[in-house]
């Protein structure tokens, strides 16, 4: 049976300009070329997760509009189980995204139809009673989050958190999570301590939940436990063109690599896991665009393996 991840989270579609340069406050800058791309961390994450070979399921919600069409059909074509996809009245969500010549990028979000995701229907809390890992972020509202891990932790379906967008977060949540999944910013906010030391900031979340994955860009990725195990992996050398959802593939790769090992993450398994995921990321931040560039299986295993060596 294939690993069988599920996704409660957001549903963008994403307008995105590229410019020489990004603009400062009050500044206007002329961009070069303007596309639309379907994205928002959750859909982006059920992407990832599907092409890099689980067997994914998406619970969100599109407004009844053209771009809810757009999402919705993305998601189809990329195998992700859409029946948790619901479709309410007014805008879909939206993201205005800016990228540069460096591959740097800067992103509004207008949650539209996703702020109407407030909590699971049965047959959803059905699906995530059914998967072995149910992965969230923070774009949509907290009472779903929240009411999502807890049917999962109720399940043992291991619960993976991605804290995006960075915000404090309450006990109650915390206490479900698994894994959690932050980048250096991410991990300053849940922390609640602004210092830009890895260690230190692994050593303030692991007293917050018990298994802390810190995404370092191009310094790769970072693993702490409770059980005192520190760990680095290095990302593969590439020239990146957008960084736009290098994040989310990096996420998606995790959950089904962790999806694959029963959900368990331990000092033995995490060097793997980390880095295949970054390997994914690094493979997602070779093309353009978000959900457009998130990268197959195959692509991770041959980038893994150019970098790595053979897979553990």
């Amino acid at each position: 049976m294939s690993a069988r991840v599920i996704v409660v989270g957001s549903a963008n579609l994403d307008l995105v300009v590229t410019t020489p340069q990004l603009p400062k406050p009050g500044e206007t800058v002329l961009g070069d070329h303007f596309r639309t791309v379907p994205g928002g961390k959750g859909a982006n994450q059920a992407v990832a997760a599907a092409r890099a070979g689980a067997d994914c399921a998406f619970i969100g919600a599109v407004g009844a509009d053209d771009f809810g069409v757009q999402l919705r059909d993305n998601l189809t074509a990329a195998g992700v189980d859409v029946r948790g996809l619901r479709s309410v009245d007014g805008p879909s969500g939206v993201a205005l995204i800016a990228v540069d010549h460096a591959a740097e990028n800067c992103i509004v979000v207008a949650p539209g139809a996703n702020a109407a995701l407030t909590d699971l229907h049965s047959a959803d809390r059905a699906a995530v009673g059914a998967a072995d890992v149910l992965l969230l972020q923070l774009e949509v509202p907290l009472a779903a989050v929240t009411q999502a891990a807890d049917r999962a932790r109720a399940e043992a379906t291991t619960v993976v958190l991605n804290a995006a967008p960075a915000r404090p977060l309450p006990d109650d949540l915390l206490d479900l999570v698994d894994v959690l999944v932050v980048n250096e910013h991410e991990a300053a906010v849940v922390a609640g301590m602004f210092v830009d030391e890895p260690a230190a900031l692994l050593d303030a979340l692991v007293t917050l939940v018990p298994r802390v994955v810190l995404t370092l860009g191009a310094r790769g990725a970072a693993y702490a436990d409770r059980h005192g195990t520190r760990l680095q992996v290095p990302p593969p050398a590439i020239d990146a063109v957008d960084t736009t959802a290098a994040g989310d593939a990096f996420t998606g790769a995790l959950a089904v690599a962790l999806a694959e090992r029963g959900g368990t993450l331990t000092a033995t398994t995490a060097p793997a896991v980390l880095r295949w995921a970054c390997a994914a990321g690094a493979a997602c931040a070779q093309r353009p665009g978000a959900s457009t560039a998130l990268p197959d299986r195959a692509a991770i295993d041959a980038l893994y393996a150019a970098t790595y060596g053979a897979e553990e």
